[in-house]
């Protein structure tokens, strides 16, 4: 009975995954409608307050301390993966779905650079996959780990591996996902919320992440810290090279 609602449960996940990803895309090519009648200050602390109900239990999930309480709690360790992303889309479901747009327009991207701005978005989609990719996405979403619980395998080791984007910046997911909110030709009030939370949240997460993957992997990643920014041109803080 555990084994089938275990095999369910990674099946509904990455289903939710997927639907999360199409309302997302949607949602940050701007295709919400604002509705009149709503005073502004109250959707603008609605909104700040549904982009935070994302950010903090994403990276708060990914906290070694956090996860050794929530597995002890009953939750299998080769399905902490899906128990994150499942949390981690409905959050973000969430959010795209009780957004409150507000059609003030703060600023616009001259016309001319509207072609500019949209393949801007696009490629930070393909950056954001393939660095995705590269990291392992099946760990990402719990596909990895759910998979071989599944076949009854060992649980396999997770490795980091320097290449591609990871060669210039330890965090290119991060990254790519900071071009998606901010590659948009119009910038309505909501969308400037959207923008304040989610990168502050990016910068904070990135910290995060660092520490996590030095407390996972150890002096590989304290080296690649050393060689490698956490973002070009940050000459210093916990997000440049750490010497």
């Amino acid at each position: 009975m555990r084994r089938a609602s275990g095999i369910a449960f990674g099946l509904v996940t990455h289903g939710l995954f997927a639907c999360t990803v199409w309302h997302l895309f949607w949602f940050l090519k701007g295709a919400a409608v604002a509705h009149g009648g709503e005073p502004r200050w109250q959707a603008i602390l609605a909104d700040a307050a549904l982009a935070t109900a994302f950010a903090a239990p994403h990276s708060l999930l990914l906290v070694p301390a956090v996860r050794r309480r929530i597995v002890a709690a009953g939750v299998p360790g080769p399905l902490y993966g899906c128990f994150f992303c499942t949390i981690s889309c409905l959050t973000l479901l969430a959010t795209i779905l009780s957004w409150r747009p507000i059609d003030l327009v703060v600023w616009r991207w001259p016309a001319p650079l509207d072609a500019c701005v949209s393949w801007g978005f696009a490629g930070s989609w393909i950056v954001l996959l393939w660095s995705l990719h590269l990291t392992g996405l099946g760990w990402q979403t719990g596909l990895t780990p759910w998979w071989h619980w599944v076949r009854g395998g060992p649980q396999p080791r997770r490795e980091f591996v320097e290449r591609g984007p990871y060669r210039v910046l330890r965090h290119p997911v991060y990254l790519s996902f900071l071009g998606l909110i901010w590659f948009a030709p119009i910038v309505t009030l909501d969308r400037v919320v959207l923008m304040a939370v989610w990168t502050a949240y990016i910068f904070v997460g990135s910290v995060l992440k660092d520490r996590r993957l030095l407390h996972f992997i150890g002096d590989e990643y304290s080296r690649y810290q050393a060689r490698v920014p956490g973002y070009p041109g940050i000459p210093f803080g916990p997000l440049a090279r750490i010497r």
